[in-house]
């Protein structure tokens, strides 16, 4: 399945597009809203600002992906792959990311307000400037994370590995 396929079937009202390979297909600012992309293959794919809010990805691969500014408002992305992925400026508000690996993600100026991130490995992650109020990052792994400048008021670290290395109780 290419891009235009795969909006096509959407605007025909499709929404199950589980297990589809989309390797490094261009997505950008395309809406998606409430999509099953559970187990897809996106590696690589440019999603720069597109619409994903409420949309199911769990499993997905989305390592190296382009996200950067798009909406993933509570959408669901448990144990997904995002390894390098740019989720700079990214809406993740009230999104479970669960399991998933972020690590070596740029989520720089990402808003992750409300956002389940327990068990999710962040490691070498750039979270600089953003917003984890209220964000559950019970057992994260946050080696070596950037947190320069995020707000964190709120937010869980319960059981967390912290930048550097020490458990937080």
């Amino acid at each position: 399945m290419d891009a235009q396929e795969l909006l096509k079937r959407y605007a025909d009202g499709e929404r199950n597009f589980t297990r589809v390979s989309l390797i490094q297909v261009c997505l950008s600012e395309a809406n998606l809203i409430g999509t099953h992309l559970i187990g897809a293959e996106l590696i690589k794919a440019d999603l720069q600002g597109a619409d994903l809010t409420e949309a199911h990805l769990n499993q997905a691969r989305l390592n190296q992906a382009n996200l950067a500014h798009a909406k993933l408002a509570k959408a669901c992305v448990v144990n997904a792959e995002m390894n390098q992925a740019d989720l700079s400026g990214a809406n993740l508000s009230d999104a479970d990311l669960s399991g998933s690996n972020l690590s070596w993600a740029h989520l720089g100026g990402a808003d992750l307000n409300g956002a389940n991130l327990s068990q999710t490995n962040l490691s070498n992650a750039d979270l600089r400037s953003t917003n984890l109020e209220g964000a559950n990052l019970r057992e994260a792994n946050l080696t070596g994370v950037n947190l320069d400048s995020a707000y964190l008021e709120k937010a869980d670290f319960r059981g967390a590995i912290m930048p550097d290395g020490t458990i937080h109780a």
